[in-house]
This record gives structure tokens, sequence and C-alpha cells, in this order.
């Protein structure tokens, strides 16, 4: 068999039902998924696949392919059903992995979080050059996530530090870091956050991983107490940022561990309002492939570990989490009253005495209104496509999608209110409407370089076409897709 083929000879082989179901039910043509696999393999760097039509069709027929396929298989089938499709469930074998490659219950201590941070993000940096970047994790779901996330809650025994020295008459050792030299890696880590929010996660997640990478060569160096709390905090945020950025090329397995290790770095930190901020990461990414009772328990653990000290900005973007996650659970009641939680609590950011941290500084009120427009709309979604939800999510969609269009900063932002208000209107049955504002997304999608905006792009135009394909409009739309997104547009 050809060199992607993994499988016994064809007397072992019988068709893969698995495989078979998923793809019918997907609409795609095996033209179509090759070229999926091959746009996917380059993104990882792993530039020797080249998959075609009958490849895929020996695939359907029970050849077993060899690493990373089967796994950007699963992302791909997660992504086009709004769930998690695991290897097994496409009926493929999968390698068998390390504790910890793919585990996330990892020790709560500093020393074992610095090695864990050290060795994750120097083989990120050498293996998205080699190719095969992510492709030995793997993503952990209910009780295997949850509960080794609850021991962010656990105290950690303070340790006997030794007396703070007298910056003033102690000679600067080698390793140790000045003051302006922790205020270049906070201020370098802002501008990090700066870019990925107008430039999305694809153009600068290396340069994020480098620089997590020499803060923790720094924490291995005997520093200051407060210091070292200081670097932790930095690592954490960086660490955060680089999940972030994982999860918006579509690198779900690597973003998780990556926010993992945030939050043991948060802890390590003692910032708890830092680490719900991560947990509320990890909670978007769990409704982002389909598993909302995960992200509300992430979220609960969130609000519960920050109650007495985050900002109110920080407590009304958990809670419109909350209410994003009891959406998904098809809870109406628990979901609304979550969006009055966090539009009452929002009301009170701006007589808060401290400043508030810059993570938190892209929680706007046009970001508050973005996510609870969002939460009806996901509503609509699950209540059979209900045009009453729908028309709750629209002058909340609206009023975002103005104040995104005044703000040259959150690009990525603008785009995905442009394509939930793209998706508002086709509920509505308003696809002339719904087109004009897809393809604005498609403009703005240009500037971006976001996986994550680029699907819901295309998820938005092939529901388009499916309810309304004959209308000029969504056929102007296919067409742009076209040359917009050309990668990605269905030639098959």
């Amino acid at each position: 068999m050809g060199g992607n083929g993994g499988g016994g000879t064809n007397a072992d082989k019988r068709p893969n039902d698995l495989l078979g179901s998923w793809f019918v039910r997907s609409g795609w043509s095996k033209g179509e998924l090759a070229r999926q696999v091959n746009r996917r393999a380059r993104q990882l760097g792993a530039n020797h696949i080249s998959t075609d039509t009958s490849r895929v069709r020996r695939w359907l027929d029970g050849e077993n392919p060899r690493e990373p396929i089967p796994r950007i298989l699963s992302e791909l089938f997660s992504e086009r059903f709004g769930c998690v499709v695991s290897v097994e469930d496409l009926g493929l074998r999968v390698a068998r992995q390390s504790p910890s490659a793919s585990g996330v219950d990892l020790p709560w201590t500093g020393p074992q979080t610095v090695a864990l941070l050290s060795e994750f993000s120097r083989s990120d940096l050498m293996l998205a050059r080699r190719g095969f970047l992510g492709t030995s994790l793997g993503l952990s779901a209910g009780p295997a996530l949850i509960e080794p996330m609850q021991r962010w809650l656990v105290p950690t025994p303070a340790a006997q530090a030794p007396p703070e020295p007298d910056p003033l008459h102690e000679p600067r050792r080698p390793g140790r870091l000045s003051r302006p030299e922790l205020e270049l890696l906070e201020s370098t880590t802002k501008m990090f956050r700066q870019w990925d929010a107008q430039c999305g996660g694809g153009l600068r997640r290396k340069a994020v991983v480098g620089q997590l990478h020499e803060v923790t060569d720094l924490l291995q160096e005997p520093q200051p107490e407060a210091t070292t709390r200081k670097l932790f905090k930095v690592a954490a945020e960086l660490a955060e940022l680089a999940g972030w950025m994982s999860y918006d090329v579509g690198l779900q397995p690597t973003a998780q561990k990556y926010f993992v290790l945030a939050l043991h770095a948060a802890k390590e930190a003692g910032d708890k309002p830092l680490g719900s901020y991560v947990l509320s990461s990890m909670s978007r990414q769990m409704i982002h492939l389909g598993r909302p009772d995960d992200a509300l328990e992430l979220i609960h653990l969130a609000q519960y570990g920050s109650r007495d000290c985050a900002s109110p900005r920080t407590q009304s973007m958990l809670y419109a989490m909350e209410a994003r996650a009891y959406a998904n659970m098809g809870q109406p009641g628990k979901c609304k009253r979550a969006v009055r939680m966090a539009e009452d609590t929002f009301a009170d950011a701006d007589d808060w005495d401290d400043p508030d941290p810059d993570w938190i500084r892209f929680f706007s009120e046009a970001e508050l209104h973005g996510e609870n427009s969002h939460s009806f709309r996901d509503l609509a979604y699950v209540a059979g496509r209900s045009p009453t939800y729908a028309s709750l999510a629209e002058p909340l969609m609206e009023r975002a999608v103005d104040l995104f269009a005044k703000d040259g900063e959150h690009q990525r932002s603008y785009a995905l209110n442009l394509i939930g208000m793209a998706t508002v209107h086709l509920l509505q049955r308003d696809p002339e409407r719904g087109s004009a504002y897809a393809s604005q997304a498609m403009e703005t999608a240009r500037k971006v370089r976001s996986e994550r905006v680029n699907t819901r792009i295309r998820k938005t135009v092939g529901a388009a076409v499916r309810d309304f394909g004959d209308l000029s409009a969504v056929v102007d739309l296919t067409e742009q897709l076209a040359v917009d997104l050309p990668e990605s547009a269905d030639a098959g």
C-alpha cells in the first residue's frame, strides 16, 4: 500500500463503517476531505503529506493511515460537527501515548511547573520546525480534566523563604533580574497580546512560545522571592497566550496543555484572578469542542476560586462564559440569569478602585454584548433554530458590531461578531442581510490569521448554501469565498 497506509493486507481489511458514517454525514467529497487534510498538515509543518481522492477511498475501505493523519481527521470532523470526534470514533487506531504527553494531572509544585513549561515550550519550538507539532498529544475531557484542575484550589504549603536581601546594598549577582528588566518582560507580554487581538494567533505564536521558554530559563536561576512570583505571573500570562493562539489556529491538544501549565504557573504566582482567567479560556475551548458540561465545571471552579478577589470586569466575563455554557446545554432560564449577572456586574467595572490587569482589558462593552448575543444565538440553535432566541441576540450583536467597527485593535473579535450577525440573520430567514455580513466578515478575515475565524466563515457560508443556495446573494458569497479563502473553498 501507499506511504500513508499502515494497515494489514487486503484480505485483512474490512470497510471502515465508522469513518464512512461520519464522512457521509459531513457532506464533503473525497477531494474536499483530501484538500482539508493537506491544508491542516501544511499548517502543522508536515509538508511530506500529500493526500488525494484515492487515498481517502483506501481509508474508507479499511486502511489505517499513519500519524499525524488520524489526529488531523479527528480535528476536522470535530470542527465540522461541533463536538469531539475522537480517533477511536472514526474507527482508527491511535499510537500509545505516554502519560506525560497526554495527561493533564501534573504535580502542583514550583520546580515541576518550571521544568514542564521549559520542556513543553522547547519541544513546541523544535517540533514546529520538524512538522509534527501536537501529534503526540491527546485532549482530556470529563473527570480526567476537571478533577486535576480542582487542585488549583488546594492551598500550597508555604515554603520557608530566605530573608529578602536589601537591593540598595547588595551588589547584583549574575542571573538576578533588575526592576527595569522585569518591566520590559511585562510590557513585551502586553505587546504580544495586542498583536494577537489584531492579527490572530497564526503570526506570532512561535515568538510567544520562544519568550515563554526564555522566562522558564530565568525561573531556573536563583531570584528573590518577589521576583520569582512576578516571573511566574509572566510565565502564566505567556503560557495562556500561547494556548490561546494554539486554539485560534486549530491546535487543540497543544492549546489545552499550555492552559493547564498556565494555571499551574498562576498558582505559583499566587494570582487567583489570573488563574480564573486561564480557566475561562479552557472553558471557551470546551464549548468550541462541544463539551458545555465541562465548560460549566471549569467556569464554576474559576468563580469559586476568585470570588473574593476578582474585579467586577473579571467577574462579568466569567458570568458571560457561564451563560455560554448554559446556552449550549439548552438551559435558557439559567442562561438568561447569567447574562443579567454579566451585565449588572459590568456596570460596576469603572467604579473599581484598583486598575484592571492587562489580560482582562479586552473585555469591553463590545465584548460583553458580543458574548451575551452569542449565548442567545447558541440557544437558538439548541432550541431547533428558534427565531425567538435569534431576535434576543440581534440587538446585542448589532451593538457589538458597531462598537468593534470603531476599534482598530480587536480585528479578530470584529470578524467573529460579523459572522455571528450573519448567522442570526440566517436563523431569521433573512439570507440577503446574512450574506452581506458574511461578506464583510471575509474582508476582515483577510487581515487576521485565524483558523477559527476561517472555519466559522466556512460553516456559515455552508449553512447559507444549504438553506438558500439558489439566491443570487448566496451565489455571490460562495464566489467570494473561493477568492478570499481559496484553500477552504469547496470545489468538490
